[in-house]
C-alpha cells in the first residue's frame, strides 16, 4: 500500500524540523517546502536544505521575497530593529508579519493539490498565540474550513502542536531522539544567535525546561 503523502512548512526552526521528523515517523511520504519572504533571519533557509539533504526529504525552496515590499511594517522584514525581551511583551508585536501564514498555507495547499498530497503541516503552538493571530486555533480551524471547499480535491491543514507550548514540543524532540544543532530560531541573521529576541528567549527557556543544553551557538 502506498504511503499518504503530506506536505510540512519546514522553516529550518526547532518547531518545524520537530515536526518535519514527526511526521516522518508516523509513516507519511513528505514532501518540505520552505520560504524565503525577505525575512532577516534567511539562514534558517539553509538550515532547512541541509536537515532535507540529511534527510532524503524532497524539498522545495520557494522564493517569493518580492512580496517582501508589502510587508515592511515588520521588524523581521523592514529596517526597525528586531526587539528584545519575551513574546508576551506588547513590543513583540512588530514582529507579526502581517498575513503571513494565510500566504504560506494557500501555497502549501496549491502545492499539496499538485502533487496530490492529502495533508498540510504547519507549527503553530501556544506560545504564538499572545502575539501572533495566524498561529491561533480560531485561524487554523478557519482555514481549515477554506482549504477543504477551494479545490475539487480536500486538503486538511494539520497543527499537532497547536495547544503545546515550545517546551512540550522540545521535550517530544527529545523522546524522537532528535538533535538540534541543525535548527535556526533566532529573528537576527547574524553567525550566531542573538539570545535576546522573543525566538530566543522562548527557545532557551524550552530547552530548561527540559534540562538540556541548547547545541546552537549563542553571541
Amino acid at each position: 500500500m502506498a504511503k499518504q503523502k503530506a506536505v510540512v512548512i519546514f522553516s529550518g526552526g526547532m518547531d518545524s524540523f520537530t515536526l518535519l521528523n514527526k511526521v516522518i515517523k508516523e509513516g507519511f511520504e513528505v514532501y518540505a517546502l520552505t520560504f524565503d519572504y525577505g525575512q532577516k533571519q534567511v539562514k534558517e533557509v539553509h538550515i532547512a536544505k541541509t536537515v532535507c539533504e540529511g534527510l532524503s526529504v524532497p524539498h522545495k525552496i520557494l522564493d517569493i521575497s518580492a512580496i517582501n515590499q508589502l510587508m515592511q511594517s515588520s521588524s523581521l522584514i523592514g529596517s526597525e530593529d528586531v526587539p528584545e525581551g519575551h513574546y508576551e511583551s506588547e513590543q513583540m508585536k512588530s514582529t507579526v508579519v502581517p498575513n503571513r501564514n494565510m500566504i504560506l498555507l494557500s501555497l502549501a495547499i496549491a502545492y499539496a493539490v499538485d502533487i496530490k498530497a492529502g495533508k498540510v503541516y504547519y507549527g503553530a503552538h501556544s506560545g504564538d498565540h499572545a502575539i501572533y493571530p495566524d498561529c491561533r486555533p480560531e485561524f487554523v480551524h478557519k482555514m481549515n474550513e477554506v482549504a477543504g471547499i477551494a479545490n475539487y480535491e480536500h486538503v486538511s491543514i494539520e497543527t499537532p502542536y497547536l495547544n503545546a507550548t515550545k517546551g512540550e514540543i522540545l521535550e517530544d524532540g527529545i523522546k524522537m531522539g532528535l538533535s538540534y544543532e541543525n535548527t535556526w530560531t533566532c529573528y537576527n541573521g547574524r553567525e550566531k544567535a542573538c539570545g535576546k529576541c522573543g525566538a530566543c528567549v522562548e527557545r532557551l527557556e524550552a530547552f530548561a525546561h527540559n534540562n538540556a543544553t541548547d547545541p546552537v551557538e549563542y553571541e
